[in-house]
């Protein structure tokens, strides 16, 4: 298992310079844990003491109100890693993690961790400026809540889902409706409605898993 945290920390861009001898220090602190899908890794206002590190499977970070509305911020997958936050203070967690699917994780202790920093203190760096990219992002994402309606931040969603093939986009792992609800931040029902008026247009395409995006959807309805 150590082997396999120590290939996964090679991947993760922040981490990927270092020395071999320095991931497999960092490795060697990691306790694997297994997850079902829909199980609930991180709890939001919980206390804050590990690093997550995506071995295999998907996850989503969401977040919820008093009346169990949710909205996904965003879904990481292997080779990535959540709960930073907790490496740089002890505010309860910002956030809930679920398992999207089965997922192994590497937890790292908040302790182990700055032990492990303090022989190289490079990474810091690096970590701060994922920050800030993960920053831009949100403040992107609460933005287009604010400032956009529900068809325009549905199919900016279903873009950013696509991957191109040959001249369509496709979205291999089609999202729920409700799953499609929680990205855009919005009720079932909405997101139904613009998914059968785009269907209706001829702009996607639902088939078994898949969803194709046939053609770019007008910018608003």
């Amino acid at each position: 298992m150590q082997q396999e945290v120590f290939f996964s920390l090679k991947k993760i861009p922040l981490l990927a310079k270092l020395p071999d001898d320095a991931l497999n220090a960092l490795a060697a602190k990691a306790k694997p844990n297994k997850y079902i899908k829909q199980a609930v890794i991180i709890t939001e206002g919980d206390k804050t003491n590990s690093l997550y590190i995506i071995l295999s499977g998907k996850v989503r970070v969401f977040s919820s109100d008093d009346r169990s509305k949710e909205v996904t911020l965003i879904t990481q997958e292997a080779g990535s890693y959540f709960g930073e936050l907790a490496l740089l203070g002890d505010e309860p967690r910002s956030a809930s993690v679920e398992a999207v699917e089965k997922t192994t994780c590497a937890i790292i202790s908040k302790s182990d961790f700055k032990q492990w920093l303090i022989s190289y203190p490079e990474v810091a760096i690096g970590l701060l400026s994922d920050l800030s990219d993960r920053i831009r992002y949100l403040t992107d994402k609460v933005k287009q809540m604010a400032l956009s309606n529900v068809y325009e931040r549905t199919v900016k969603v279903l873009l950013e889902m696509a991957v191109q093939e040959d001249d369509i986009l496709i979205i291999h792992e089609k999202p729920t409706q409700q799953e499609l609800a929680n990205m855009v931040g919005s009720s079932r029902e909405m997101v139904n409605k613009v998914m059968k008026e785009l269907t209706k247009g001829g702009y996607v395409v639902s088939k078994d898993r898949t969803l194709r995006i046939e053609s770019k959807p007008p910018s608003s309805w």
